[in-house]
């Protein structure tokens, strides 16, 4: 069976390039890993493939998800693992890239089997969210210390993480570890592209000046218009809520851009920090395809 490539890294990594590279030199296809880019609403703000990108080799679940809806771990494995049998179908490779951890450990690894959580434990975790986000996170890292992962404004994963500990009595990463089901079949190579961290930081603000400079403002602006739940993953990704605060006149263009790229260097982080906590994957500086071979 066509071995599955995985080429995950933080934002900023040069992952989507060094994709296409790959997937030219193996004869593949890319397919998604990264939880904004699946939707719509946001090509340049999420720094999604451009068309030409698109055009230079295959891409899947890129754009396809309408910024109303609320994507799931457990749809991107269904729509992942479909793609992927359609892409090794054809006789060509399966190039998943992203920084999605979660998406990439289900894809390798298959979903636990956590127990339904009663409707009415999440209506009391998403309560005590709305009351106060940083005491309930701060709550939340001592019954689960292993959630400090998530992204600090990911309203949807601290709720479900709660609610799991306060339905079943056992946290959410210790039901992770148990067996799971689901996971894409075959073998898979995986690595992880980081540059050194000035370098990728120096390219986090790079890309949020050329992603201004490319419309960002007025893609936000249009997302804006759609007066949708402010609490939505789309309306919460990197950058978002920076230019929303310019747009609604409280905040500058300044504040905007120090706040973003702040947030987003801490983001980088995280997805580091994760991915050396969660896989035993080989890692590289600059991409090298030896390492996936």
């Amino acid at each position: 069976m066509t071995p599955l490539l995985i080429l995950a890294g933080p934002t900023a990594s040069g992952k989507s390039a060094a994709a296409i590279r790959l997937a030219r030199e193996v004869g593949g296809e890319v397919v998604n890993a990264d939880a904004m880019q699946v939707y719509s609403d946001l090509r340049i703000v999420t720094a999604r493939p451009s068309a030409e990108d698109e055009a230079a080799v295959p891409h899947h679940l890129y754009g396809h998800v309408d910024g109303a809806e609320r994507y799931s771990v457990g749809r991107y494995l269904r729509e992942a693992g479909a793609v992927i049998r359609e892409v090794r179908g054809r006789g060509r490779v399966p190039v998943v890239t992203g920084g999605t951890g979660l998406y990439l450990l289900a894809l390798t690894r298959g979903l636990a089997e956590v127990p339904p959580v009663p409707e009415e434990v999440t209506a009391g975790c998403l309560e005590s969210w709305r009351a106060d986000p940083v005491r309930f996170r701060a709550a939340l890292m001592e019954v689960d210390p292993a959630a400090a992962v998530l992204e600090p404004a990911d309203r949807q994963r601290h709720v479900r993480t709660m609610a799991v500990w306060r339905a079943t009595g056992r946290t959410l990463s210790d039901w992770q570890k148990e067996e799971r089901a689901g996971a894409v079949p075959g073998p898979h190579r995986a690595m992880v592209l980081c540059p050194p961290r000035e370098v990728l930081y120096e390219r986090i603000e790079r890309r949020w000046d050329e992603m201004m400079a490319a419309g960002g403002r007025d893609e936000v602006a249009a997302l804006l218009d759609r007066d949708l739940p402010p609490d939505l993953p789309v309306m919460k990704a990197l950058g978002v809520p920076q230019i929303a605060a310019v747009l609604r006149g409280e905040s500058t263009e300044a504040e905007a851009t120090e706040s973003a790229k702040r947030e987003t260097r801490r983001f980088a982080k995280r997805q580091m920090t994760w991915f050396r906590g969660q896989t035993d994957w080989p890692w590289a500086e600059t991409f090298d395809t030896t390492l996936l071979r």
